[in-house]
């Protein structure tokens, strides 16, 4: 006898729980049309089922034991809102061990213990969801996993924070300083009372980590992800981007090279005339390069409680799908046979070769310019233009610099030389460039 329902068991009731239920709620008869059957959570289990949420529970089953969502043999689903690591890996690999598929948002928890997580899920022929994971309501892991599987994908250049993005936004937009911003930031609730996760660039690289498996069919360890954040980043150094023609982003880039992958997050100046230097606030982009797609920008919302919840369905009505066809995962979790997935292969960050920006502070003394461009020069690093400010003060001066492509690792021994020097009085500032037509 065919099946009415599609059963969901919802474990962590918070902003995205709420979001899910009151899509599922008011998409009903559309997603019935979609699907054929109805698709309803029928249990929640949260350790808070008293407070009252925005939206009603009727005709749902509230508990604070997850077991009782395992245990339901109705339940097809479950959905994993916890967040987090420790209670979020348990909840999944039980849901796992009892014969249900899996939907989840969490990015951390993919890019950390992802491996072992899809290798339970193979051996007990599980379907999971992630598509939320990365960008939200932006549909780029059903991207890559399918729409370009016929593909090399040759780069990623990402704005993938959106708490980054609106900081850096307000700062180019407004001339405000970092700390300003963020303040701001943290009253509107774009960032967390420990914004650690976000300036730092932790959620970033989760992210990058996920894209990367994906679109390489590789197991990415996410320690070895190069990663700078916004933290340290100047205003001062934003107003002499502008006068360069850059913005500055948070950028998650990965370039293919043969059988190795360049992958790294740091602020990056790239050119107001770009595509992704027009993506502001809190908004989310993924610029991906395929050898027979070309260029694409997929764009939108990468977080909040609708936006996820949009993607969090689509994996749910995806899934239900195979339930009603009875058949087991059609696509590949990490869109790779699994005989076909080894360890990723990440160029060394000392061999990146991009463009810089550097800000000397620098004594206002005859011969220091040559002093640094020799230094520069001696190790191969070849300057594109030269920015000297007058001085205000009997201190140092600002000294900018921006050079042609050169390599990282001559860059750091440039650097140390002449961070030494007694006429430059502070580290200078580094931070790189994508011009050469990625991010156009």
């Amino acid at each position: 006898m065919s099946r009415k329902t599609i059963n969901v068991g919802l474990i962590g009731f918070g902003t995205v729980g709420t979001g899910v239920v009151q899509l599922l709620k008011q998409n009903e008869d559309l997603v019935r049309k979609r699907l054929g059957v109805r698709l309803a959570v029928k249990t929640i289990a949260d350790i808070d089922i008293i407070t009252p949420r925005s939206i009603s529970t009727e005709g749902i089953e509230l508990t604070d034991d997850v077991n009782d969502i395992f245990n339901d043999p109705s339940i097809d689903i479950v959905l994993e809102l916890v967040g987090g690591l420790g209670v979020a890996k348990n909840i999944l690999m039980d849901a796992i061990a009892h014969g249900k598929h899996v939907v989840t948002a969490n990015k951390a928890l993919l890019a950390v213990d992802g491996n072992e997580i899809f290798e339970a899920a193979d051996r007990e022929h599980i379907n999971i969801g992630f598509e939320a994971s990365v960008g939200g309501a932006v549909p780029v892991i059903k991207a890559l996993r399918e729409s370009l599987a016929g593909n090399n994908i040759k780069s990623i250049f990402g704005i993938m924070n959106g708490t980054c993005n609106y900081i850096l936004t307000r700062m180019t937009d407004e001339r405000l300083p970092f700390e300003t911003v963020l303040k701001e930031a943290q009253i509107l609730g774009f960032a967390e009372a420990d914004p650690a996760y976000d300036v730092d660039a932790i959620d970033t690289a989760h992210k990058l980590a996920i894209s990367l498996a994906l679109s390489y069919g590789k197991r990415v360890n996410l320690d070895d992800i190069y990663r700078e954040g916004i933290a340290d980043l100047k205003q001062q150094d934003v107003e002499f981007a502008r006068q360069l023609g850059y913005k500055i982003k948070l950028l998650a880039i990965a370039i293919q090279h043969k059988d190795m992958v360049e992958a790294r997050i740091h602020p990056t100046m790239i050119p107001t005339d770009s595509l992704l230097s027009s993506v502001n606030g809190n908004n989310n982009a993924f610029h991906i390069v395929g050898d027979a797609s070309g260029t694409l920008l997929f764009y939108g919302q990468g977080a909040g409680m609708m936006p996820t919840a949009s993607a969090v369905v689509s994996d749910l009505i995806e899934i239900g799908r195979d339930i009603q066809k009875k058949i087991w995962r059609r696509v590949p979790i990490r869109g790779f046979k699994k005989d076909r997935i080894d360890d990723i292969r990440l160029l060394p960050m000392e061999e990146v070769r991009t463009n810089y920006y550097f800000r000397f502070s620098a004594v206002d003394r005859p011969g220091v310019l040559s002093v640094i461009s020799g230094i520069l020069s001696n190790y191969n690093i070849s300057l594109a233009s030269v920015i000297q400010t007058e001085r205000k003060d009997q201190g140092a001066v600002p000294v900018v610099m921006t050079t042609h492509e050169s390599r990282e690792k001559d860059v750091r021994l440039a650097l140390a030389e002449i961070n030494g020097l007694d006429v430059v009085l502070d580290d200078t500032v580094l931070i790189r460039i994508e011009d050469k037509g990625s991010t156009t």
